[in-house]
């Protein structure tokens, strides 16, 4: 299921709904995916609830708890506004940002973790995100990966 809580350009919810299931194909994720847009508010506060930060985020992923999963891969929430905010800075579309949010989500779900994986994670984002023809990778734009790992 996708809501958009906050409308993106050039993005509806069947759209978003078809790229997620691509991304979780080529993630090789089993189960379905949630998928949330919705204000810096919300995601402040779910990253204050669930991680302790007390800031917004672009995007946050939640694996299903064990006595839900039947079926389930999880749950991404992603803020909309920081989403646009950053594919205005970059040069590329809303709807292109929240589609590389999400497969930054799926790829968690599915057991990536970019602050402990060595590059691993940065470097199946990157071919993900050209085999599903999307820009700049999130966690490339960072600059957490180096040259040689790209």
């Amino acid at each position: 299921m996708v809501i958009l809580r906050k409308p993106v350009e050039q993005l509806n919810e069947s759209a978003l709904a078809r790229f997620v299931t691509k991304a979780c194909k080529a993630a090789k994720l089993k189960g379905s995916v949630n998928v949330v847009v919705t204000s810096s508010q919300e995601m402040r506060s779910l990253n204050r609830r669930f991680r302790g930060k007390d800031k917004p985020t672009d995007v946050l992923s939640f694996p299903p708890m064990a006595d839900f999963a039947d079926g389930l891969a999880g749950d991404v929430a992603i803020s909309q506004e920081i989403a646009t905010k950053n594919a205005r800075a970059i040069g590329h579309a809303p709807a292109d940002e929240i589609k590389i949010l999400a497969l930054h989500g799926v790829l968690h779900l599915a057991g990536y973790d970019h602050e402990s994986d060595d590059g691993e994670m940065a470097r199946v984002e990157n071919q993900l995100r050209r085999k599903l023809g999307l820009p700049l990778g999130l966690i490339e734009r960072s600059g957490k990966i180096s040259a040689r790992k790209r």
